[in-house]
């Protein structure tokens, strides 16, 4: 295993260990800090966002065109971006919208939910919706630092603020039905293996086969399932944890940021 990939994989495994970020978080607080949660959640989104269109999205055309000619190769680039919306929104469709992961509620509207039983279920399906919505979180998060480290750090970044309040999700219900801190961050931790899962995956099929074609409808289809998760989950999240502007503030926060990232590599 090379530098590279080794770095690669090391960025993804901090983005998906970041679920326990969000234990840690429900044991020590009884109440949300909406405000700071609304602005970080919006500041994710404005980054990849940014990042998806700007950078990957332009990265995935030039490999597709130089592969397959330029007509050819940017109507593949618009099909791969949808086709990684329309993966991830199938999983959102398959998984029931009470384990999924983004139907997230602040730390205090978890507590005093009635029966031992019924949390430790409802945790232990949003630590599996969780999983399975990380593992191409985590392919995403592994291509992008292999390919193009330069955007690496702010995307690995994003997608580790955003996998924080998951934590919550999946480690206050657990906590609540059984009382033990040592299963919540359990259930939260293996949550979050799944992104480097969805990384191992990338390395052993893809890496072999890798040239200016799959690369370029991996890539395209990344920017996807990012533009989708901020959309779907990000941006509603950061309206319902806070007020309007906050989530609007750490939305354009986010741009300007990953855009002077952008800016400082050229």
């Amino acid at each position: 295993m090379n530098a590279s990939v080794g770095f690669a994989f090391f960025l993804t495994l901090l983005a998906g260990l970041s679920t326990g970020i969000g234990s840690c978080i429900a044991f020590l607080s009884r109440h949300t800090n909406q405000k700071f949660l609304s602005v970080s959640l919006g500041f994710s989104a404005g980054v990849m966002i940014y990042v998806s269109f700007v950078e990957i999205f332009s990265k995935a055309r030039e490999s597709l065109v130089n592969f397959l000619g330029l007509r050819t190769g940017s109507w593949v680039t618009v099909v791969s971006f949808f086709g990684g919306m329309a993966v991830i929104a199938l999983i959102d469709r398959l998984l029931p919208s009470e384990q999924n992961p983004h139907e997230v509620k602040p730390v205090e509207e978890a507590h005093g939910t009635p029966h031992p039983s019924k949390l430790l279920r409802m945790g232990v399906f949003t630590a599996l919706a969780i999983a399975i919505h990380n593992f191409p979180e985590g392919l995403a998060s592994f291509v992008s630092a292999l390919q193009a480290p330069e955007v690496a750090l702010p995307v690995v970044a994003a997608i580790a603020i955003h996998n924080i309040p998951e934590g919550i999700a999946v480690s206050v219900p657990i906590y609540q039905a059984t009382g033990s801190r040592k299963k919540a961050f359990t259930y939260s931790f293996l949550s979050g293996l799944a992104e480097p899962l969805g990384a191992l995956l990338g390395w052993l099929i893809l890496l072999p086969i890798m040239n200016d074609l799959v690369f370029g409808i991996i890539f395209a289809g990344v920017a996807g399932i990012m533009v989708f998760i901020s959309v779907d989950e990000l941006l509603p999240a950061a309206r319902e944890y806070g007020e309007h502007h906050l989530s609007l503030y750490g939305l354009i926060s986010g741009m300007i940021v990953m855009a002077v990232s952008l800016l400082l590599f050229l």
